[in-house]
């Protein structure tokens, strides 16, 4: 008897969660207005609550530099190439930085196996835009000999697993992966017009700014969602980025989406609650003191 009052109630509840994930993928904005009405979110967390975040550095032994982070169920792996090549005319003391984000249909059924994606490249802009004006490496840094030998970065991350806020997941990821990164001593022969790389020597580059961004999500132009899963995103009016240094000084704000982000309050309350969560659980993210 109590084998079968236990079989029929896993039945009931398998029966429960099977209408529950029905009326979630037919009606997506009311499943998440009902949820909301009770001042919680689908995966139980509050509006204002950040998932848990790990970084792991140093997992890919044939990159220069390399990071693996983990942000709620998103994963973003990152690895870093250096190569040689001559700067450009009207800058010859400066390197290349080139970051570039992968949105592979293996890490989430909404994307399609062929080209990049616009998804992919407006946020492979966006974080080209973050690590520039922020300084986060020096393209000066990066020079070997003036006019001659420069070092290009390639950061490369590529998703594997998406469950919403890419942004955050990756930007970790690329500067993890860039402090970590570490280059061949190297020498420019001036007669044979060749550079030399150590094979034994190598050096780590040069690290400026640190920064961590935090995304909001507003939904119905009230409800301000911290830390957006890939449920929420295509229910979003917009997308708030608000990116912090080392020191929890304001680098950027950026908008992600065409909506309306209601006011300068809204900005004002996304990177207050930015600052908190960095200065509670994002301080010592990359490990820095």
């Amino acid at each position: 008897m109590a084998a079968a009052a236990a079989s029929s109630s896993s039945s009931s509840a398998e029966q429960d969660a099977l209408k529950a994930l029905t009326f979630q993928r037919l009606h997506p904005k009311t499943y998440l207005e009902r949820f909301l009405s009770e001042n919680v979110r689908p995966d139980g967390r509050e509006f204002d609550e950040w998932r848990n975040v790990s970084v792991n550095v140093g997992s890919i032994s044939t990159a220069d530099g390399s990071a693996l982070v983990r942000l709620g169920s998103t994963t973003v792996v990152c690895g870093v190439k250096a190569e040689i090549a001559e700067p450009e005319l009207d800058r010859p003391l400066e390197g290349f930085l080139v970051p570039n984000l992968d949105l592979p249909a293996i890490c989430s059924p909404k994307f399609k196996p062929g080209p990049p994606t616009d998804e992919a490249q407006v946020l492979s802009d966006r974080l080209n835009e973050v690590l520039v004006s922020s300084g986060v490496v020096s393209t000066k840094s990066l020079c070997i000999e003036p006019g001659k030998a420069v070092w290009v970065l390639y950061v490369d991350a590529t998703c594997i697993n998406y469950d919403g806020n890419a942004f955050d997941a990756t930007l970790l990821a690329m500067v993890a992966a860039l402090r970590n990164t570490t280059l061949p001593k190297a020498t420019y022969n001036e007669e044979t017009k060749r550079t030399i790389c150590s094979r034994k020597v190598r050096e780590p580059l040069q690290i400026g700014r640190l920064p961590t961004s935090f995304s909001f999500g507003i939904f119905d132009g009230t409800h301000l969602l911290a830390d957006p899963t890939s449920f929420e995103e295509p229910l979003l009016d917009t997308t708030v980025s608000v990116v912090v240094d080392e020191s929890g000084g304001l680098t950027s704000v950026m908008q992600l989406g065409l909506g309306v982000v209601g006011g300068d309050d809204v900005l004002r309350k996304c990177i207050d609650a930015a600052t908190e969560c960095w200065r509670t659980s994002r301080k010592n993210v990359y490990g820095t003191s």
